[in-house]
């Protein structure tokens, strides 16, 4: 549905510009789109697989149970079937540390492992258990003590200073975290 849409908005784009008189301006800027978006996509697969790698030797070198253990006291009370689930607890702590760094396409292979386990957890249902939807919240409202992704964009359009954002970011992330997690907790209905 979404190519759709967005097939719809260049199309009406494409036509308006040259209708309007702009089929210069049109032209210029799909080449030079699409030379950006090859630049931009170039500058994030570096930094993606240079993090994607850092966590997988995290993960093979036991960093992963280390930051499991630091992280488990606060999911076991966030999260009530996982909590005692090792699996379980090390996809959702490394998807956490992902995130903390602002890596959420490093993220989300772990993401999708934990919950995967924590579909296991509630019996293969298709209905979304309590502990999916926290993982959920959590996971979309995380952390981001660095936010990496957001640097690196930053510095290639040209900030001089790309992690002069990150009072806010630190800021933005606790409460947007604070609040839905919150919510999650008092609009859950699933019995202990």
């Amino acid at each position: 549905m979404l190519n759709y849409i967005f097939g719809s908005i260049m199309l009406a784009s494409v036509v308006y510009g040259i209708f309007s008189g702009n089929g210069d301006a049109v032209a210029n800027s799909i080449i030079t789109g699409a030379e950006d978006s090859v630049k931009l996509l170039t500058t994030m697969a570096g930094m993606l697989l240079l993090w994607s790698g850092i966590m997988e030797i995290a993960s093979r070198g036991g960093f992963t149970k280390v930051i499991g253990r630091i992280l488990s006291p606060l999911l076991k009370r966030l999260f009530k079937k996982a909590g005692d689930d090792e699996k379980a607890l090390s996809f959702i702590s490394m998807n956490v540390s992902a995130n903390l760094l602002g890596l959420g396409n490093a993220a989300t292979p772990f993401g999708i492992s934990a919950m995967k386990e924590l579909r296991r957890l509630s019996g293969d249902s298709d209905t979304a258990s309590g502990d999916m939807i926290m993982f959920v919240v959590m996971n979309t409202a995380s952390i981001q003590i660095m936010p990496t992704m957001v640097g690196v964009l930053r510095q290639s359009y040209g900030s001089t200073a790309p992690f002069d954002i990150l009072p806010c970011v630190w800021i933005s992330s606790v409460v947007a975290l604070t609040v839905g997690l919150t919510l999650a907790k008092l609009l859950n209905k699933e019995k202990s």
